[in-house]
């Protein structure tokens, strides 16, 4: 899965822009990496979100245990990637059928966050039990929601590109040829959330996140870390 997001609906990370800057390697436009993308991917979707995003999907080479799935529903757009392990639970929660998978179930969890505002968003992630990782979009208000699980079981990236995108997909490769050292692993246990304006911990919302630059030999320009001991979030 791959989400592209333009300056206009995400300012790219400070750290990531200082290491591009430090070690400046090749790059690719935003555009240039989704269809290197669609190229390599058989069967894969893209799909351009307004002037300033692209996501593209696609089900090749997915984990059996761990599938992808793509939604819209009500201009919210939203990549999924792994499985809940309270799913049921989760649908009675949120009244869905119980038809209802991962990434129904994740834009009626934002929905619910957005229209309860300031309802804090650590604790919709935080209740989401299991492997996942995905990127939410919501057209209407311009706001971009991305979470990876506690455990980090689902791979997940980001990067900028050469033109100032910030690139979010589960493919370290994709995004290696496309964003330079101006790369990093996304924190496991974290969401960012261009509403809340930075990257937080929602098992320890309260913990400082930082970001610490890697050596000249490994192919993150970074790499964030929560800081403070392992306290648990209520998530009730």
């Amino acid at each position: 899965m791959l989400g592209v997001f333009s300056s206009a609906i995400v300012s790219p990370p400070d750290e990531l822009v200082a290491a591009g800057s430090r070690t400046p390697s090749p790059k690719i436009s935003a555009d240039a990496l989704v269809k290197r993308f669609v190229d390599t991917n058989s069967s894969a979707v893209s799909v351009r979100v307004g002037d300033d995003s692209q996501v593209a999907f696609t089900h090749h080479n997915e984990s059996m245990l761990l599938p992808r799935s793509f939604a819209v529903k009500d201009e919210i757009y939203c990549l999924f990637e792994g499985a809940l392990d309270n799913l049921g639970s989760l649908r009675q929660q949120y009244g869905l059928a119980k038809s209802a998978n991962e990434v129904i179930l994740v834009i009626e969890a934002y929905k619910a966050l957005r229209d309860r505002a300031p309802y804090p968003p650590n604790h919709v992630v935080g209740h989401l039990s299991g492997s996942f990782a995905f990127i939410v979009f919501d057209k209407s208000t311009s706001t971009l929601f991305v979470a990876s699980d506690q455990f980090g079981k689902v791979p997940l990236y980001w990067g900028i590109t050469a033109d100032g995108y910030v690139a979010f997909a589960d493919n370290i490769d994709l995004l290696k040829g496309a964003c330079g050292k101006s790369l990093a692993s996304f924190p496991q246990g974290c969401f960012f959330s261009t509403a809340v304006g930075e990257l937080r911990s929602f098992e320890n919302p309260k913990n400082k996140i930082t970001a610490v630059p890697a050596k000249e030999e490994e192919i993150w320009g970074a790499t964030f870390k929560v800081e403070g001991p392992a306290v648990l979030a209520a998530t009730k």
